[in-house]
């Protein structure tokens, strides 16, 4: 299978690499530093399974990659309005483009750049970094998606989800093919804008905020807020989210930080938009009141140029 991986990041990266080592034909979407020392060097992985260098194409022009079979998109979605087009330009009759990013809003947006037939769409669980320009360091034993159509699902797994699961699969990676990839993309989408939303506006980790009962008790009142909006969406999430989310979190570490709190602190763009805000304009859309979340989007938004 011929893939090419839009954003050689911290997660991009380390799963192109992955699948590359096993075996497909990978290639790069990329650019700056970071593609120039893997065209010199090679993308080094180190990490808990074991460190490794794979030799491996990296272009700042999808052109000179040509069409391949699958599109994995893997950067942040403020940079959404420049890479949807370029899936477009790496695409044939049958491509598939799979989004791997935060929030509930990429599909739809994916769609209208590349077509609804084409999409799919999935969450991946990943504790991942760049150390320095061309190297990945994974940080966690973390290294799941799971995945699946996201239009018009079946009631069963669809052939070329179970054919990407199949090569994930023996490329190390775990896989999860589902039918309805709206279910695992809103529970975790109930966990992570209220995580992200959090973190970012306290600029702290997640553990003074839960060992503190007023901050943790408005914590689970944004997590209720998110979880009524995907069941007002029509998203059968499970009966029980809401207490996975409780117990998720009393498990994490202390020092757990949101990766909007990582670049929030360092002064790169966050994702205002894709995470809090997209809860307030769907809340709106089907009729649900946010009142923890929008507050906590409006102490976020004067940051959304930072970064710029």
């Amino acid at each position: 299978m011929k893939i090419a991986v839009i954003g050689a990041g911290a997660v991009g990266g380390y799963y192109g690499a992955l699948l590359s080592r096993a075996g497909a034909d990978v290639s790069f979407v990329a650019r700056g530093a970071h593609r120039d020392a893997i065209l010199a060097n090679g993308l080094r992985i180190i990490g808990v399974q074991g460190d490794f260098t794979v030799k491996i194409a990296a272009e700042d022009d999808p052109a000179r990659i040509g069409p391949v079979d699958m599109v994995i998109i893997a950067v942040k979605t403020y940079d959404n309005d420049t890479a949807f087009p370029l899936a477009k330009v790496l695409m044939r009759e049958g491509t598939a483009v799979l989004t791997l990013q935060n929030g509930v809003d990429s599909a739809d947006d994916l769609a209208q750049a590349v077509g609804r037939a084409a999409v799919l769409a999935g969450s991946t669980y990943i504790a991942t970094a760049i150390d320095a320009p061309g190297v990945i360091r994974q940080t966690g034993s973390h290294r799941r998606i799971v995945f699946g159509e996201v239009f018009d699902p079946p009631s069963e797994v669809t052939p070329r989800v179970r054919a990407l699961a199949d090569l994930m699969l023996a490329a190390d990676i775990h896989a999860e093919p589902v039918a309805d990839a709206r279910v695992p993309l809103w529970e975790k989408f109930i966990y992570l804008a209220p995580f992200a939303a959090f973190t970012g506006a306290a600029r702290l980790p997640i553990g003074p905020l839960w060992a503190d009962e007023e901050s943790r008790a408005a914590f689970m009142d944004a997590v209720r807020e998110v979880e009524r909006v995907a069941r007002a969406s029509g998203v059968n999430v499970a009966a029980d989210s809401v207490e996975k989310v409780a117990a998720y979190t009393a498990g994490i570490p202390a020092s757990t930080r949101s990766s909007l709190l990582i670049d929030l602190s360092i002064g790169k763009r966050i994702e205002v938009e894709s995470l809090p805000g997209s809860v307030i304009r769907r809340g709106r859309a089907v009729g649900v009141e946010t009142p923890m979340m929008r507050a906590l989007y409006a102490a976020l938004r004067p940051h959304l140029k930072m970064g710029q």
